[in-house]
């Protein structure tokens, strides 16, 4: 979270710049007026790179990320859903079809405000295999153009981490329409590790 006028606008900018990264990933725009601010302002200086804020999985928070990279170049909106069954009991207190139908809800309302919309299935490494696959055809289907596949607890291994995206292209019917990248944690020491594992199907 950043504090209100707590920002060296002009570093960020600078870094952004020189590192002609080709997205740029934001907080969440509705933690604070500090964040709301900060993705605003990337959003109207920063030329090229893809603006990408981050929104929970509720219209409040969607709407207000789509506020803040709206001036961008190029915006995009990545929404983002607890699917585990630990979460789902604990934390979202959902079943599997109540999350699914948030998902591809909050999905379809992000398109409404751009058309580059990234999902995330939080915890998926920790998530029933056939539920994901589940969740990313869907998410697919509403009109995610990437979908993100984090170990968001550092939990899996590197040979796990990649069965897991290996079954997601056997499973996921319209997979290929859809980008898929992923987000490694280093709870484990493996961050290094996860990322090639991918492609070591």
């Amino acid at each position: 979270m950043i504090p209100a006028g707590e920002y060296d606008f002009g570093r960020l900018f600078f870094d952004i710049e020189f590192l002609k990264d080709e997205r740029y990933n934001e907080k969440r725009p509705i933690a604070s007026p500090g964040d709301f601010n900060a993705v605003k302002a990337i959003s109207e200086t920063i030329k090229g790179p893809t603006i990408c804020g981050l929104a929970r999985c509720i219209d409040k928070d969607i709407s207000c990320c789509a506020e803040a990279v709206a001036p961008a170049e190029k915006a995009r909106i990545h929404v983002f859903l607890a699917t585990s069954k630990i979460h789902r009991q604990f934390k979202l207190r959902k079943a599997q079809d109540e999350i699914l139908k948030q998902a591809v809800a909050s999905i379809k309302y992000a398109r409404s405000f751009v058309d580059d919309v990234e999902f995330s299935p939080e915890d998926a490494s920790r998530t029933e295999p056939e539920f994901l696959a589940q969740m990313v055809e869907a998410a697919i289907d509403a009109g995610a153009t990437t979908v993100n596949i984090p170990d968001t607890v550092g939990y899996s291994i590197p040979s796990e981490f990649g069965d897991v995206i290996k079954r997601l292209f056997d499973d996921v019917p319209n997979i290929a329409d859809a980008i898929i990248n992923v987000h490694c944690h280093n709870d484990l020491g493996y961050h290094g590790h996860k990322n090639p594992c991918r492609l070591l199907w």
